[in-house]
This record gives C-alpha cells, structure tokens and sequence, in this order.
C-alpha cells in the first residue's frame, strides 16, 4: 500500500495498514530549524505532497512575509509582524468605511496569471496524496479586509455592501476551485476559523445562512471531478460538525482538545476523517513526550473507535515545540 493508497482509503473509512502521516510547519520551522525537519522527515516521512505551482503576481503584494516589520499580502491587506518565523496579524483593515468596498478590486490576476504547468505531471508520477491549498477563506479574509469588528457589525445590519463583498470574494473563490478541480490532484483544501475556546464566533443559525452555501459550492465543484475536500477552522466547531459532513467535507482539521473529543469520537467517527490533531495549545509547546503520548492515546480511543481507519496522524510544529515532542506524536500513532 503506497501513501495515496493509504490516504485515499482513510478518507473512505477503509481499513489501512497504519495511519497517514502529517506534519504541518510554521514558518520559523523551516526558517530556523530546518536540520531537525529533516532529521523529522527522513524518519517519518510524510503521505501528503504538494504540486509544484506559482500564482500570478498579484498587483498589491508588497514586502517579506514572515519578517519583523509590515508586508503587504496578494490581497492588499498589511500584515503586523512581531517576531521572526510568524504569520503575524491585520491591525488596520483596508477597507475602513463602508464605501470603501465599492471601489475595492478583487486580485483576479493570482488566477489569469496562475502557471499549473507542471501540476499533472507531477500527480501522475506522484506516490504520495497529492493536496494543494488554496486562498479560499472567505470569512478570514472579510475580516482581513473589513476588521473584525466592523465585519461583524456589517452582517448583524445586514449592510448591503457586506453581501456584495461576501458576493465578490465567493466568485473568485469559485473560480479557483474550478481551476484545481480541473487538474489532476488528488486534493484541495481551504479553511475559515470559526471557533472560539468554548463556542462558533457567530450563532450557528447565522453561519448556515451566510456561509454553509459557499462551502457547499466549493465541495460541490471539488466532488464533481472526483477530487476530496479537505477543511480546517481552529476553536470549538462542534455545533457546525454535522453541516460540513452533510455538505461534504471529506476530512476536518480542527483543535480536537477545545472540544469534547470522545463526544465528537461517539457522534461523528466513520462520517468524516478526522485530520488530525494533537493540542498545540498546550501539550506540544510545554509537555514531554509522555504527556504527548497521553494526547495521542486519547484521540486514538475517542476516535478510532474498533476500526484502524478515519484518522489522520496530523500534527502541527510550532516555533517553540520541542522536536521530541512533535516526534513523539508519530511515534506514538504507529502503535495503531
């Protein structure tokens, strides 16, 4: 069984000889530390592999992401960044007043200018699950453009410029789905976090109305050329669970340990992969090894349930987790 066998048959609740395998990494991994990466990878190497792929120059793209100071992304929105290695935060959003969306252009050139040349090609000759992600987001990125509060304030008035910003965005997202569902990737994923520590960041009757049906497009578009669909939101989503599996999400990336995980193993195991994790919260940055054994034990139980299939052993490295830690996770899921 090669890796996209054994990825492809987990996101079938089909039985696999030992579980995927994950790693996720913030910047400053590769930035400051890539030497135990390597060492990481070439004892547990990955099932997943991205495609070789460049979008379009965007027209507001400006600085060094990841870096002390400001950069500004693809989409116009200046970044904050505090120390070396992070992703960082939008303190002032692009569009301040209300009238600003109307004179707002959407980068469609990250997609015209888009060079996919190489991407069947390397799916063809690929033995690992080949997953691509995308710039789909739309409610991170309403927030990045708009704030958070006003965004908030513009869906609870139900201003019109807010459907119509909402509007703009769904239809580039629609157009880049249908871009990677017409390749020959096994994959594509996107994400929106919704969760706070304890419940959704807007009430779930709000989330169906405004949201769901994007996702339900993009899973739609995704799923008519053969392709899974793959999500992450971080924060307790337990009351939107059953939305994305019946909308069909193939697999969740979600903080498991914000939430009631035997619960989530007892409603939902065998309806959706679960894609990983392991608390990055807390054990990862500041357990040993044992503690991180103990967490994988617990979502193994809860979820796993009496079937060796439905997980993925995922985990994300942060900039200040020890490289025991994140290897004691793998080592710990291939008793199962």
């Amino acid at each position: 069984m090669n890796s996209r066998e054994r990825v492809i048959k987990t996101l079938k609740q089909e039985q696999v000889d030992r579980l995927p395998r994950h790693c996720w990494t913030l910047p400053a991994i590769a930035m400051f530390r890539q030497e135990e990466l390597n060492d990481l990878i070439s004892r547990y190497p990955s099932d997943f592999t991205s495609p070789p792929y460049r979008y379009g120059q965007s027209r507001y793209s400006k600085g060094i992401p990841n870096q002390v100071g400001e950069y500004t992304d693809e989409w116009g929105c200046t970044w904050q960044v505090g120390e070396p290695g992070v992703i960082g935060e939008v303190k002032v959003p692009l569009l301040k007043e209300l009238e600003d969306i109307n004179s707002y252009e959407i980068p469609y050139e990250l997609l015209e200018n888009a060079d996919l040349s190489a991407v069947n090609s390397f799916c063809e000759s690929a033995n690992e699950f080949v997953l691509v992600g995308t710039h789909v987001r739309p409610f991170e990125r309403l927030q990045f453009l708009r704030g958070t509060e006003n965004i908030f304030m513009d869906m609870a008035m139900e201003e019109d410029e807010f459907f119509a910003l909402k509007d703009m965005l769904h239809a580039f997202f629609v157009k880049e789905m249908k871009m990677w569902a017409g390749t020959k990737v096994d994959g594509v994923s996107f994400m929106d976090d919704w969760g706070t520590q304890k419940s959704l960041l807007i009430s779930p009757e709000l989330w169906r109305k405004n949201f769901k049906p994007l996702y339900k497009e993009y899973c739609d578009i995704l799923h008519s050329q053969g392709k899974f669909v793959f999500f992450h939101s971080d924060g307790n989503i337990e009351s939107i669970y059953p939305d994305l599996i019946e909308i069909g999400i193939d697999a969740i990336n979600s903080q498991l340990f914000c939430m009631d995980i035997e619960r989530l193993g007892d409603k939902f195991a065998g309806k959706i992969t679960f894609w990983g994790e392991i608390d990055r919260q807390y054990v990862l940055p500041f357990g040993n090894p044992y503690d991180v054994r103990n967490a994988v034990d617990r979502v193994a139980k809860a979820l796993l349930k009496s079937k060796r299939t439905g997980v993925i052993a995922q985990c994300e490295w942060g900039s200040c987790d020890p490289k025991e830690n994140i290897e004691a996770v793998f080592e710990q899921w291939n008793e199962y």
